[in-house]
């Protein structure tokens, strides 16, 4: 085994203190694993001995430092559903330390519910096995996806019982991602008009996500053009995020907290299902316009590292109004490939746009719509807009191809989610396997798993997800 089972590299923690506090994870009671990562594993360089090791369990729960970790807890603030809040921070999230991948990129790696830190807000600085679970599930169904996301590592169970609504069982979770930078941790220096932070830390996400860039104008556009893509790609899989707060905007363009997130059954632009989200803020269908609004508050941190400011002003407008341009261009590429055109045109969008209204108008299941195309089979009532259709896919080669690697067979639907949950809570982690497995290879057919597609019954739609702090 290696003296150094993960290769730590800790940029983050060689930056001034007032970025983050120097916090240790809270051990917990009695550490058990309930799922591992194994080729996450191998790709981060981590000791695949030691990986699958009790030593592994103990620091995956916080109870044991690895060599080399330099724990921390990072400050930020956020915008949560439109109202500032000048600090948040890592309330139950401890960095453990950074990673140079075996592609060689670098990786940060944290434990999500590792006890109270100055943060916490009074909080517990826990998460129970929900939320962990969920998480986990649906993080590593976006990397099989296609679609840029953090990944999880492992998952832990503590021992310990969280209080929420009632008593549940503890669980950390060891979440991967290219950095934790947010929209949120530039929002906190620049609130206190520290503009020695704001220019390290534009000087850290350029050299760890941009390379390319510059200038803060280039890292700004840069960060407008990842997330204008990241936002196409959830619509073409029809994934709520749920809670879009600026906080939850990760500079590197990765999907990051999955909270109340889901994916929707029937097709409804309008689709809610974060309890939390009381006025459809976050609905699937605003969510662009929601990522614009976090990327102002972006631009607007970045203005005093610009120069003049009635210039930055002008350029730091100009780079965020390009966000719709740039989120139809990757729309229309996602959703072109979803009905069999590899090179869709602006000209297509209304075909499109017309299948779109016609799932909703009848209540048809997303995902599996789109997947039947590939099978030629149309959806009740669309069969005007079929007739539209095949006279467009005359002009493409395999158009059937091109479906069946754009629209997965397999999403971590809410209801098959909250089942693993369950069995869970009851000690049985089979289900939870299962589906795992599944959502690795989300655009095989798999028919001996054909229940893990199917929408649910009336009696087992589930309406709301729930944060979990």
């Amino acid at each position: 085994m290696n003296a150094r089972p993960i290769p730590f590299d800790n940029s983050y923690a060689r930056l001034p203190e007032r970025l983050f506090v120097r916090q240790a994870p809270v051990p917990v009671a009695a550490p058990e694993l309930l799922a591992i990562n194994l080729s996450l594993g191998r790709e981060l360089g981590i000791d695949a001995a030691w990986l699958q090791s009790p030593a592994a369990v103990r620091a995956f729960a916080g109870n044991e430092l690895p060599e080399g970790a330099e724990p921390l807890a990072q400050a930020y603030a956020g915008h949560q559903f439109g109202g500032w809040v000048p600090q948040l921070g890592d309330g139950r999230a401890i960095l453990l330390g950074e990673v140079v991948d075996t592609h060689g990129r670098r990786r940060d790696i944290q434990l999500k519910g590792a006890g109270r830190t100055p943060f916490s807000r009074g909080g517990d600085g826990r998460a129970w096995i929900g939320p962990v679970l969920r998480e986990y599930l649906v993080s590593e169904s976006m990397h099989a996806l296609g679609i840029p996301t953090t990944r999880a590592l492992a998952a832990v169970a503590t021992g310990e019982t969280v209080y929420r609504e009632r008593p549940l069982p503890g669980a950390v979770l060891t979440r991967v991602a290219a950095s934790h930078l947010r929209v949120g941790t530039f929002q906190y220096f620049a609130a206190r008009q520290d503009v020695e932070a704001l220019r390290l830390l534009a000087d850290h996400a350029i050299a760890r996500h941009y390379p390319q860039a510059e200038t803060p104008l280039d890292l700004l556009n840069a960060v407008v053009e990842a997330q204008a893509k990241l936002v196409a790609r959830w619509m073409s899989v029809g994934f709520i995020h749920g809670v879009m707060n600026t906080d939850n905007t990760a500079i590197s363009g990765e999907t990051i907290d999955y909270g109340p997130c889901a994916f929707m059954d029937a097709y409804h632009p309008e689709t809610v299902f974060s309890s939390i989200d009381r006025t459809g803020r976050y609905a699937y269908a605003r969510q662009p316009e929601i990522a614009a609004w976090n990327l102002a508050q972006f631009a607007t941190c970045l203005l005093p590292l610009m120069g003049e400011r009635d210039k930055a002003v002008a350029q730091a407008t100009e780079a965020v109004q390009r966000f719709p341009a740039l989120h139809a261009s990757e729309w229309l590429h996602r959703f072109g490939r979803k009905i069999g055109l590899a090179q869709a045109r602006p000209a297509d969008s209304p075909l499109i746009e017309a299948f779109l209204r016609g799932l909703a108008d009848h209540g048809h299941d997303f995902t599996n719509s789109f997947r039947d195309l590939a099978e030629g089979r149309l959806p009740g009532g669309l069969e005007g807009w079929g007739a539209d259709w095949r006279a467009r896919l005359r002009a493409e080669n395999a158009p059937e191809a091109v479906m069946r690697t754009a629209n997965p067979a397999f999403i971590p639907r809410n209801h098959r989610v909250e089942e693993a949950i369950s069995a869970a809570l009851e000690g049985d982690m089979a289900p939870f396997r299962r589906l795992h497995g599944v959502l690795a290879h989300p655009f095989d057919d798999q028919p001996e798993h054909a229940d893990l597609a199917r929408p649910p019954a009336a009696h087992e739609a589930v309406h709301q997800t729930f944060c979990g702090t």
